[in-house]
């Protein structure tokens, strides 16, 4: 059956713009892979009514919440192509259904490309970390550091002192300039030049920093930028532009969601610079509701 519109991805954004939909009676269909960005933290912070809570958890209950509107169907699996046909667009699953809908919503997220170090990849979202409003405050006072894995990371390294005391780890890179190394000294940053070959500790709970020249700095939890990439090419199949983020390429839309292509809106990490829970939940809103308002007028002024 065609539907009214499709949602591809199933976290905050993807919720959170069906359930405006959901609520307007209309039929939607929601494509969800289950790979949430968020999957590898154990809680979500700084979310309304939800601090500490589990991220799948979360969305387990707004999937329940929206299952109880008979106008909402779930798709388990991955849209893997996507192209505009006579009454709208039409969305190829992997598993070989084909679905069509007069609008889209783009929600699918981002994938985080890590920085390349041993010990590294199991402690992300446990003990290396990237937001410090989502997780700074569990190791407030604690050792903290930020690895330098981009020209941005000095923001960091001057922000997270506010969490503990805070080495700035160069990682082998450039020292800063003058002003900047004035600013770090203000913010009480120790500054660590030497390149960065492991993380020590568990699998998942970070102990030290071990250094090129065999040094460990004891360390509790580490800060880092990752940059984020299109959790899937469906954007690009449907020709929608991009600009440059902070991080990244997102996509680029309008007050209202919409893409650079009619009828299909992007909301969540995919189409902003910054991003957390509730960013992507407040998008979703707008996006959903962007486009109920458009299937109503849009065929009032043909």
């Amino acid at each position: 059956m065609p539907y009214d519109a499709i949602i591809i991805g199933g976290s905050y954004a993807g919720l959170s713009a069906a359930m405006q939909l959901a609520r307007a009676g209309r039929p939607i269909a929601v494509i969800d892979s289950n790979t949430p960005r968020n999957r590898f933290a154990d809680a979500s912070h700084g979310f309304f009514g939800q601090d500490g809570a589990a991220p799948r958890a979360m969305i387990a209950q707004a999937r329940e919440k929206l299952l109880a509107y008979q106008n909402v169907r779930f798709i388990d699996g991955l849209a893997i192509h996507a192209h505009a046909i006579p009454a709208g667009f039409a969305i190829d699953l992997a598993e070989g259904d084909t679905l069509e809908a007069s609008k889209l919503v783009l929600a699918f997220g981002v994938v985080d490309e890590l920085p390349d170090i041993p010990g590294l990849a199991g402690k992300w979202g446990k003990s290396v970390l990237h937001c410090p409003y989502c997780h700074g405050y569990e190791f407030k006072g604690q050792r903290l550091g930020v690895l330098n894995v981009m020209e941005k990371s000095v923001h960091q390294a001057l922000m997270i002192p506010d969490w503990g005391p805070t080495t700035f780890f160069l990682n082998g890179g450039a020292m800063p300039d003058a002003e900047t190394l004035e600013k770090l000294r203000r913010r009480n940053v120790t500054i660590e030049p030497e390149k960065v070959v492991s993380l020590e500790g568990t699998e998942t709970d970070l102990s030290g920093v071990r250094l090129a020249n065999g040094r460990v700095v004891g360390l509790d939890a580490m800060f880092t930028a990752t940059r984020p990439r299109m959790a899937s090419p469906i954007a690009e199949q449907l020709g929608c532009a991009f600009d440059e983020g902070m991080l990244g390429p997102v996509i680029r839309i309008d007050d209202m969601k919409m893409t650079t292509v009619p009828g299909v809106y992007a909301a969540g990490d995919i189409a902003r610079s910054m991003h957390n829970a509730t960013f992507a939940s407040a998008d979703g809103v707008m996006a959903g509701t962007a486009l109920h308002q458009a299937l109503i007028f849009e065929p009032l002024a043909a």
